[in-house]
Order: C-alpha cells, then structure tokens, then sequence
C-alpha cells in the first residue's frame, strides 16, 4: 500500500479514485466521496473544497502543492498535497497526492513557541516584542504625513525578587512570575503588548497614546494592582514593580533607545522608592553615565587593589578596654581620595565583584597584623562583614572559610552577616556556620532589628553576637519605645549565650544609659573612636586608643564628626 494519500479526479472535480490512505485521510470508506454520499457536514465541506481546487487546477492546467488542514472532532492532522494535471487521451484528470506532516507541523510550532514565546509565562519574548516595536517605528517613518503615532515602553522589573526566590524556593518565585503576568495582562487592548523579556523583567507596550498622562493613569492604576498580595502554594506573598517609561518618539526613535531610556528611568525608581513608575527625562541619563563611570572605576580598583581598610574598635563599656575591632574597607580613588563604603559596597555586589572585594580586606588585614595587635592587643577579634548574597553561597564561603584558615589565627576573627542569611531559605546555618564553626571563627548578626528580624527568629539562630543597629541606640534615653524592644533583645540574646554589641554609640548619654539601665557591656562608635586607618597605627599606638577611650569616657559632648547612615563595610 502507498504511504501517501492519492485521488483522481475528473473534468467536474468527482472523485474516480481514492486508495487506503486517502480514505484513512479523511475517515470515510471509499464510495463516501461521491457527491451527496458524505456522511458528514465536516467531510461535505473538505470534499467539496477539494472539488472546486479540481477544477480551478484542471482549468488552468498549473501544478500547486498546498497544506491541507483536516480537522475532525477526534483528531487534527495537516497534510501536504501535491496536485498535477494529467492528459490521458482526450481527458484531463487530476493526479493528488497527499503525505501526512502533522508530526513535523507540530514540532515546527513547538520550536516556533520556544523561539519566540516564553515558556513559563506564555509571554512573547524580547524579540518578538522587539521587531514589534521596530515595525511600529518604521511603519510611522514612512508615513507621508510625518509622524504621527504615538506610543510609550515600559520597563517593569519585580522588587526584592531574589529574597523571595530565597526564602519561598523557585517553585514559588515561578508561580509569582505568572501571577504577576496575568495581572499587568488585565487591562490590556488587542494592540498592546507585554513580554517577559529575563527572569523577573518585562517590557510592557501600550500602543497607541494620546498623552503622558493617560499612561501616568494606567501605570497608577496597574501599581495599586500589583501591591494586593498574591496567593500561591499557600504563601501570602506581597510584591511591587519599579517601572521605567519611555515614550515614542519624545525618547527616542529607535527601539534600543527607547528600551535603554526605559531602563535607565527603571533604575531611578529602584534606587528611590521602589513599587512606582517614573518616565525617563533627559536628567537620568546624565545620572546613568555617572553611574557607569563609578562602575568603571570600581572595576579597575579591584584590578589595581587600590582598596584599604579602617578599623574601628569594639569596646566594653564597663572597663573601656578594646574588645574586638571591626574592619571596615575603604576606596582610594585615583586621586588617592577616600572612599567610605556607602558609594560603592552596594554597587560591588551588584557587579559581581564582592567576593574579590573581601578577600582583598582579609589580605590586607594579615599584612598588617602586627601594627593592628600593637594598636589593638593581640587578643582583640577581628569582625569581617560578609554581604547577604555571599553569606549564602556556598562555593564563596568555602573558599573564604579555607583563607581565614590560612592565616594561622582563625580563631582570632568574626564573621560579621545579616540577619536575613540567617532567616532566608540558603545554605548559611545548615552548610555554611558548621563549616566556620570547624575552623573556630565567630559569627556575629549585623545590624539587629532592621531587616526581617523578630525576637521568635533569634531561637533558631546559631551565632556569637548580635549586633543592635544603631537606629535603636540613638538617643535611647529619650525614646521609652525604644528602650522596651533594647531589654527584650538583651534578655533574650542572654538567653541564648550571644554576646550583644550597641552600635553607633555617639554620645555620653547614650553610654550612660546602657551602663545604667541595661545589663549591656559592648559597644562600638564614634563616641569611642572613629575608624582608624592603617597609616595611622604605629608603634605604641595602643596607649593612644587606649588614652582616647578613657578621655571619651567622661566627654560628654558629641563629636563633630558623625558616622553616615547605611551599613559599614
């Protein structure tokens, strides 16, 4: 039997002869092709389509070969059919012949879907809506009125997207993606678009507008959509969108331009206020090149080790003597001007470049050990701040774990991290602290009750010393509120055997107050000493520190330097 479908048709399209596979083609025995012996609406219609493609052909005595689509309510197959004329005598049939291409069909649509539709959302991907938006833009520009269209880009990226992944897991982050797909889809007009274009950013076309503020309304409308929290896997988990906005042609008149001048305004919403919308103005750009230069430069300080390190001492504030120091890395730019962290720690991981960043401290440490043991006292620890996103990589900390072994005097150092590496789904307490734990390193919670801290939280934590943020400290004795949350910390961290540190101490009534009315006996600040670079720390420089802590003691004035807000590094 032939594998392909064949028929002969006559002068008037009927049917002279069918094989097996032509009758299995449409599902009918062979006398069912004979005019007004179709057994169904649905085989009448295809047969009757095949007539008239019959006489159409044989008329014009060409040869075509069309895909032919037969659709039943038990199955969809497509078939491709190739139709040639024949003469034989004084008659003129047509000769067809039919292969069946549904298998390679539907593979071509599943990589078609691959290419061009993402798979978990079922959202275009970045080029179609690209090639979209470039046909917008070049349809416009040959229009013989000028242009005239008028349409606006946004660039909506999740906030806090990796915390969620982090602690919910991925399958929960994936099932946030689609919801959050769905909800921008809402109010969506047949000519809008919306693509997820990376893994939690999307590219939203709202095509055509009349006016900014009519897109101001939407996005405001779509802001407040976004913030109501969203259900999945029996989590409540709330979420926003910083979104950037470009408009056509008042931003740009090629797709890339619009798309970057989206993202640059994104990026200001991000390092604002989050969960809003702003379009892009001409200012952002200027603020976005300043940023790429800081990123230059950052890169090539890493490259140059042009980094040092400030230390600033933890102190008992019972005896005043040096606990422990906390070391803090500083940037000399090429002009040799410092740095404080707050410029570039942030940008640092963002770059990927933490990692380097810290083990260059670590070094820079251990080639000054001796002035710092001069300054200092060979007993004090040495705290080392490990940012979140490091904190729970195992492969960074392994291998941070095995230099602080090198050096000899691991036991001498404090691994200084936040909160949230403790509380996030990662690999800190269960993989990571035995492993430091192993070596005799400390471990020490930064910055206390800013983050997604609560008291319950602390039981299932594993560390040395908690450190309270100083935006409990300040002015302590002036805030009762205050005062309540510093007692439940400090009976419970002793509770539990963690030593409590009170940073950002600037003031004497601040220290007098926690030597007063609190069983704490650690603190670090300003009030004590500022951080103190290496140039500075010379032989017989520890009678100094030590002479400046006990005339700070009885100082009560507040020093006319004051510590910068943000996290020290």
């Amino acid at each position: 039997m032939l594998p392909s479908a064949v028929t002969v048709q006559d002068e008037k399209g009927e049917f002279l002869l069918v094989n097996d596979a032509a009758t299995a083609q449409f599902g009918i025995l062979p006398e069912n092709f004979r005019a007004g012996n179709e057994p169904s609406d649905f085989v009448k219609q295809a047969l009757s389509h095949r007539r008239l493609t019959a006489l159409d052909l044989m008329q014009s005595g060409r040869t075509a070969v069309f895909e032919e689509r037969v659709n039943s309510e038990f199955d969809k197959r497509v078939y491709l059919t190739t139709h040639r004329p024949v003469q034989i005598g004084d008659r003129t049939l047509l000769l067809s012949s039919a292969s069946d291409i549904s298998r390679q069909k539907r593979i071509e649509e599943e990589l078609f879907r691959c290419a061009y539709y993402d798979e978990l959302t079922d959202l275009p991907t970045r080029r179609v809506i690209e090639k979209h938006v470039g046909n917008l833009i070049a349809d416009d520009g040959r229009s013989s009125e000028g242009r005239q269209g008028h349409f606006a880009l946004a660039f909506l990226d999740i906030d806090n997207f990796k915390h969620i992944n982090d602690y919910y897991g991925h399958g929960t982050g994936d099932g946030l993606l689609v919801q959050i797909a769905k909800r921008i889809s809402l109010e969506l007009r047949p000519t809008d678009m919306l693509s997820r274009i990376s893994g939690d950013e999307f590219l939203l076309l709202l095509n055509p507008i009349l006016s900014q503020q009519e897109v101001a309304d939407y996005l405001e409308r779509l802001v407040q959509r976004l913030r109501a929290p969203f259900f999945i896997e029996a989590s409540e988990i709330f979420a926003t969108a910083s979104i950037g906005v470009s408009l056509y042609p008042e931003h740009g008149l090629a797709y890339d331009t619009l798309h970057q001048n989206a993202d640059i305004a994104m990026y200001q919403v991000k390092n604002d206020t989050k969960g809003a919308a702003v379009f892009f103005n001409s200012g952002m750009e200027s603020e976005a090149l300043a940023r790429m230069a800081t990123e230059q430069a950052l890169r090539l300080a890493v490259l140059d080790k042009r980094f040092c390190c400030a230390f600033q001492p933890k102190v008992d504030i019972r005896t005043k003597e040096i606990q422990g120091i906390e070391a803090l890395v500083r940037l000399r730019d090429d002009k040799g001007v410092i740095q404080a962290p707050g410029a570039f720690i942030n940008l640092a991981v963002e770059l990927g470049l933490i990692d380097e960043l810290t083990h260059l401290v670590l070094a820079e440490i251990m080639k000054s050990i001796d002035l710092i043991d001069e300054a200092f006292g060979s007993g004090a620890t040495i705290s080392i701040n490990v940012a979140a996103k490091q904190a729970g990589n195992t492969e960074f900390m392994r291998s941070f774990a095995r230099a602080l072994k090198e050096t000899g005097c691991p036991t001498r150092f404090m691994v200084e991290v936040t909160e949230d590496a403790f509380v996030a789904k990662t690999h800190f307490q269960g993989d990571i602290l035995p492993m430091l734990r192993e070596i005799g390193v400390g471990v020490s919670i930064d910055d206390f009750g800013v983050g997604y801290s609560s008291l319950s939280a602390l039981a299932d934590i594993t560390a040395d010393e908690i450190k309270i943020d100083r935006s409990f400290i300040t002015d302590i004795h002036k805030r009762p509120r205050s005062q309540g949350i510093l007692r439940a910390i400090e009976s419970l961290s002793e509770a539990l055997g963690m030593k409590v540190i009170a940073e950002g101490v600037e003031t004497f009534e601040e220290l007098a107050y926690l030597q007063a009315a609190t069983k704490i006996r650690y603190a670090q600040g300003y009030y004590f000493s500022e951080p103190i670079f290496l140039e500075e720390l010379q032989p017989q420089s520890n009678s100094h520190v030590r002479m400046a802590l006990n005339t700070r003691s009885s100082d009560s004035a507040r020093p006319a330097y004051s510590r910068a807000g943000g996290r020290e590094y």
